[in-house]
């Protein structure tokens, strides 16, 4: 009987590797056969393409409960705009931030869920559509958990920039999604070259088109969580470094860990309290 080698992709850099190794010869995972990490639980937190289809799955689950908090309030229009629009009071419930959700609720967490809530159909699909675009590209070029701290943190930093200038209420994954945007800008000038000045002016073109639909009235458009989430990007694309000048390391992972475990708490948290008014009210 052959002693036959298994292979698996390596849970960290997925490259193929046997499973014998003690660790990876590609990019130096320790122990990457080993079941803790290689299962259908933890292989989401090294295959970017897992990682992106969970935090969409998860702004589509939170933008269908809004509507099933009130459908009857759901709006019903031809405008592209308005069309399966959650009523406010479903978006406040369930954790909009703003002025309004922190000064006189001091709901401060919802600089994190508001992240993850979408006032409709167009709203979540225009955002979920480039934030897969731009994830592939950051991880790709930062790595997995790097992209997740800088979409989670840039979201964070750019609401909190909304709520200083002072912004009543507001919703959606904009802010995080140009926490991307500015963290490509800063790789492709960083790195120069065919392919950074090609990513740079691919990139430049998203910025553009955000600030002329930022100046169109009507579309109630947040340019300060815009803006914050763009600053935020490039600050974060400068201090964590990119995988050619450093590789992920320990820390990336531990921030990654911490922004998720944030960001699950305060769901969870959103969720619960706005089932418990729901039922109570």
């Amino acid at each position: 009987m052959s002693n036959q080698r298994l292979s698996i992709l390596c849970p960290s850099c997925r490259k193929l590797i046997s499973t014998s190794e003690s660790k990876c010869p590609f990019c130096g995972t320790a122990k990457p056969g080993s079941w803790y990490k290689n299962n259908a639980w933890t292989r989401g937190l090294h295959d970017p393409n897992q990682m992106i289809k969970a935090v969409i799955a998860v702004n589509a689950a939170l933008y269908i409960l809004s509507i099933l908090f009130n459908p009857k309030a759901a709006v019903l229009s031809l405008n592209p705009l308005t069309f399966l629009s959650p009523s406010d009071s479903s978006i406040m419930l369930l954790g909009a931030t703003g002025l309004i959700p922190i000064q006189d609720y001091h709901r401060y967490w919802t600089i994190i869920s508001a992240n993850y809530l979408h006032g409709g159909i167009l709203h979540i699909l225009l955002n979920m559509v480039a934030f897969r675009q731009l994830a592939l590209i950051v991880s790709r070029e930062f790595g997995l958990h790097r992209m997740f701290a800088i979409y989670t943190l840039s979201g964070v930093f750019g609401y909190y920039i909304s709520y200083l200038r002072g912004i009543d209420w507001t919703i959606g994954a904009s802010a995080s999604v140009c926490g991307l945007v500015g963290a490509v800008i800063y790789y492709g000038k960083s790195r120069g070259g065919v392919y950074g000045r090609a990513l740079y002016q691919q990139i430049a073109v998203w910025v553009v088109f955000l600030f002329i639909i930022g100046m169109v009235p009507g579309l109630n458009i947040n340019n300060w969580a815009h803006g914050g989430g763009i600053v935020a990007g490039i600050g974060l694309g400068f201090l964590l470094g990119y995988q050619e000048k450093r590789k992920e390391n320990i820390f990336h992972r531990l921030l990654a860990g911490h922004c998720a475990f944030a960001t699950v708490l305060v769901l969870i948290w959103a969720v619960s309290s706005a089932l418990y008014y729901k039922l109570m009210g």
